[in-house]
């Protein structure tokens, strides 16, 4: 998972969740329907990737400037950092429930304006507002699921929102590959996203408030009527006094924090060094999660494949349905052995392989880099003086040049007709070139270059999903809901997570960029060096909270170990 809560579950909690849900069908449908802010959350993330390959075909300007296609990706992030604000308030004032309706309304907006945007402008303005539904849902849906749910399977439940967020993103995959012949193409696999925001907004309508809030606010009947229609008649009267005890002692920690408002929060928990060494590891685990490049993968995986060599909107898209699936099948297998393994341990794990895979990437595209094929004259002037780039007819060094000088002069590569690895032309990068050169029968290549070794690329790709998904992809948000004490939990877990956030803003915004500046191969490398700074973090300041309570948790943290003592084992002090 990339962004969004996991609450842990073993084997025999999914177990029993799925008898209860059996015999109680009401419990699936309120978690399935404010799920479905998950799979929202997941389309968003994945559909931006396909669909920028035909928004660079219609609009010339996005095509040549670099930092339009990095601010069309990444204008959705920011969008939801201040969704995620607005939706923490909105949950509090106006009600889980409410709050689900108004972000299924921003998100259908958001689509409709990117579906008919006549100019890039346009689109960025609607990846916005998409990103102001998709905070407010990555916040809301789990609470959502959380509190409407038995306490015996509530982390189940909520995992399935997490599961939800990854397969939203292999949905947008096989939409994205489903329009890929159509007219509309981007148009119509980003408007697409406004369905789903209407069958929740539906759905969610004839399902109650979530019962916690209900209770917050002196609702008590209606809370308790929502009860009984989750738990079997005997047990209603005894969750009603667990939920008023949980109440209770909510609204005294509070009153212990102070006036309650944000910056109070944040003094108080900075003034403890069990919470500060808790932050210390709860934001590193969230700034390694997006600086080991994962959002790359995500938002740019089809750009990727093309860099790799594989030209073709629609292989470069069907290639990438593998690394969505992994990332999807990644998150059941964390789910299932986060319990078994332990946090740090699954994490160090998964780090050491996102370092070796990463490498190994950045050695495939420098190999490909360096055998590109080379650029013709004759093929250069082949479709007239005025196809051919301007770079290269002024370069004085124009017959030592390549497919990727081609290129790093904002130029396109017309392969060989006969073959693509012989050289080619080196034409100017406007659609009516492009059109001339497909109509040969040639290939247009913009992104990369011909490469006969452009499949290990896809092997790699692969490999780091495994590496990323089952480790850094949940653990990192398992971590954070439980290495804070409970009065600072709420603020300690928004701190880490506006970490991911703006984490996840920078290397989307810049990975284009750094790309044109460093070449592919020089960006993946140092994506892992910054792994490993992220390694070396949690060796040194992530403690292992797996089988503790919470209050060993915190014991743990205020001794400055990384480990709980026991017979045998040596404490390791904590740097």
């Amino acid at each position: 998972m990339v962004e969004g809560g996991a609450t842990k579950a073993d084997k025999a909690e999914f177990s029993e969740c799925w008898q209860t849900t059996w015999k109680t069908p009401y419990i699936m449908r309120l978690a399935l329907s404010a799920g479905i802010g998950g799979l929202l959350f997941g389309y968003d993330t994945g559909v931006i990737s396909g669909a920028m390959l035909y928004i660079k075909e219609d609009f010339e300007v996005v095509d040549r400037k670099t930092w339009l296609q990095e601010t069309i990706v990444s204008m959705a992030v920011a969008g939801a950092i201040v969704g995620a604000a607005i939706g923490g308030w909105m949950n509090d004032k106006f009600g889980r429930k409410m709050s689900i309706l108004v972000a299924d309304v921003v998100f259908f907006l958001g689509a409709i304006v990117m579906a008919v945007a006549p100019f890039p402008g346009f689109i960025i303005v609607g990846r916005l507002i998409v990103g102001f539904g998709v905070g407010m849902a990555s916040m809301t849906a789990p609470l959502y699921i959380s509190e409407a749910s038995p306490a015996r399977i509530r982390g189940a439940l909520v995992s399935t929102n997490g599961l939800l967020i990854t397969g939203g993103q292999f949905v947008s995959y096989l939409i994205n590959l489903a329009f890929t012949k159509t007219k509309l193409t981007w148009r119509l696999m980003l408007g697409i996203a406004g369905v789903p925001a209407v069958v929740q907004f539906v759905l969610m309508l004839s399902l109650p408030e979530s019962p916690r809030w209900l209770y917050r606010r002196d609702k008590v009947d209606e809370a308790r009527a929502i009860l009984e229609k989750i738990y079997p008649a005997n047990q209603v009267d005894e969750e009603m006094r667990l939920l008023h005890e949980s109440v209770e002692s909510e609204k005294a920690e509070e009153g212990a924090i102070g006036d309650g408002s944000i910056i109070t929060k944040v003094k108080g928990a900075l003034s403890s060094q069990v919470v500060r060494r808790g932050l210390w590891a709860g934001i590193i685990v969230q700034v390694a999660q997006q600086f080991c490049g994962i959002n790359t993968v995500m938002y740019y995986s089809p750009t990727i494949m093309q860099f790799a060599g594989y030209a073709s909107n629609t292989t470069a898209m069907a290639l990438s349905l593998v690394t969505s699936f992994l990332n999807a099948a990644g998150t059941v297998v964390s789910m299932l052995t986060v319990d078994r393994y332990g946090r740090r341990r699954i994490m160090i794990i998964s780090m050491i392989g996102i370092i070796a895979c990463l490498v190994v990437l950045a050695g495939v595209f420098f190999q490909s880099a360096s055998h590109a094929p080379s650029i013709n004259a004759l093929e250069s002037t082949h479709f007239g003086s005025n196809s051919t780039c301007p770079a290269y007819v002024s370069a004085p060094d124009a017959s030592s040049w390549n497919c990727m000088s081609c290129l790093k002069q904002q130029c396109g590569f017309c392969a060989n007709g006969d073959n693509e690895y012989l050289p080619g032309a080196c034409l100017d990068l406007t659609k009516k070139v492009r059109g001339e050169c497909r109509s040969n029968r040639r290939v247009w290549f913009t992104e990369g270059c011909p490469s006969k070794i452009g499949f290990l690329a896809v092997v790699v790709m692969g490999l780091y999903i495994i590496s990323y998904a089952p480790g850094m992809g949940t653990v990192p948000w398992v971590l954070n809901s439980e290495i804070y004490p409970l009065r600072y939990r709420g603020t300690g877990g928004g701190i880490a997570a506006v970490s991911n956030w703006v984490s996840n803003l920078i290397v989307s915004q810049t990975f284009l960029t750094l790309v044109e500046t460093l070449g592919a191969a020089g960006t993946f490398l140092l994506f892992a060096g910054f792994s490993f700074l992220g390694l070396v973090g949690i060796y040194f300041l992530v403690p292992e909270t797996k089988g503790l309570q919470f209050e060993e948790v915190e014991e743990l943290l205020r001794q400055g170990k990384k480990h709980k003592s026991s017979k045998g084992q040596k404490e390791v002090p904590a740097q």
